[in-house]
């Protein structure tokens, strides 16, 4: 009888060391980055995600599990581990992901935005590259949102962001004439004006980049007051500075940031500053972007290259 409880007791304790072991190993494929260090060197604390987001990847996760040859499922494994703030675990998946499916066009469009993230620009340029490649001669389709708007209308399509992405790469590495031509197709790929506004702030950007402000002008010409826009507000109303249809004053942002809409105007801002000969304001708008804890935005990391490039800091 004895011998009988010893040996139940050993069994169930070698279960329970079992379970423990792989709850361990399970916390551990789960472990994730806890800060974030961009190119000036400044950490940033990743802030705690909501029970939500947790959700949302627990789900893709478990779909992704049980059907392990679905690229859709992997596509949002990758997604919403991205909007975790985890990034290179992102890119992980889509490199996987890859393997399987190296002619899926989406896998290096997702790929290349997140190695914009982490500011691996020659990456993000090699994999937007190969995903435009790959889009040649077929139909363009709608992205589903990760995010939906409050309309939950999407309002960029697959061909419309792996231009826009490819372009934003192209900028951030100070080659504007194909940061150019990337964003032209950009704008060629949709009529929807969202999708318009989006890439003519940044053709109106390039342009004054290159000195060419009559053909910065020009590119103003599918910019309309009466349009409406469902998400990219704060690039209409760039798009409208540009314009001359509002003050540059009622653009300019009080407070922390850390909003990437919000970021998008203030970088905008400072370029018009930076057009216009006003160095030192765009300078100190700049600086005050990049105090802000909104290091992934586009708009903090163009201006973090801009930084880097024009101001002498490493």
């Amino acid at each position: 009888m004895r011998n009988a409880f010893y040996l139940i007791f050993l069994l169930n304790f070698l279960v329970s060391c079992s379970q423990k072991q792989n709850e361990s190993i399970r916390k551990s494929e789960d472990s994730f980055e806890s800060s974030f260090t961009t190119q000036l060197g400044k950490t940033y604390q990743l802030s705690e995600p909501s029970e939500k987001l947790l959700s949302q990847y627990e789900e893709a996760k478990a779909n992704l599990e049980a059907n392990p040859d679905d690229v859709e499922a992997l596509i949002w494994y990758g997604r919403r581990t991205a909007y975790l703030g985890q990034y290179g675990k992102a890119i992980d998946i889509y490199s996987e992901g890859i393997e399987k499916f190296p002619q899926e066009p989406r896998l290096y469009r997702h790929r290349g935005h997140r190695y914009i993230s982490i500011r691996e620009f020659d990456q993000a340029i090699s994999d937007l590259e190969k995903a435009a490649e790959l889009i040649q001669g077929t139909p363009n389709e709608i992205e589903p949102d990760g995010m939906p708007n409050a309309l939950n209308i999407p309002v960029s399509s697959l061909h419309g962001n792996i231009y826009y992405h490819l372009g934003l790469a192209y900028y951030l590495v100070g080659d504007y004439e194909k940061a150019y031509d990337a964003y032209v197709k950009c704008r060629e790929s949709g009529s929807h004006y969202d999708n318009i506004v989006s890439s003519t702030h940044w053709l109106y950007m390039i342009q004054q980049r290159l000195e060419n402000p009559a053909k910065a002008d020009s590119l103003l010409a599918p910019i309309h007051a009466d349009s409406t826009v469902i998400e990219n507000q704060s690039y209409a109303d760039l798009c409208n500075l540009y314009k001359g249809w509002v003050p540059v004053d009622s653009l300019i942002q009080q407070g922390p940031g850390g909003n990437p809409s919000n970021d998008a105007v203030r970088y905008g801002v400072a370029n018009w500053y930076l057009y216009n000969g006003d160095t030192s304001r765009a300078k100190n708008m700049m600086e005050g972007l990049l105090e802000t804890n909104s290091f992934a935005s586009f708009g903090y990391i163009a201006a973090e290259q801009d930084w880097i490039r024009m101001f002498n800091q490493n």
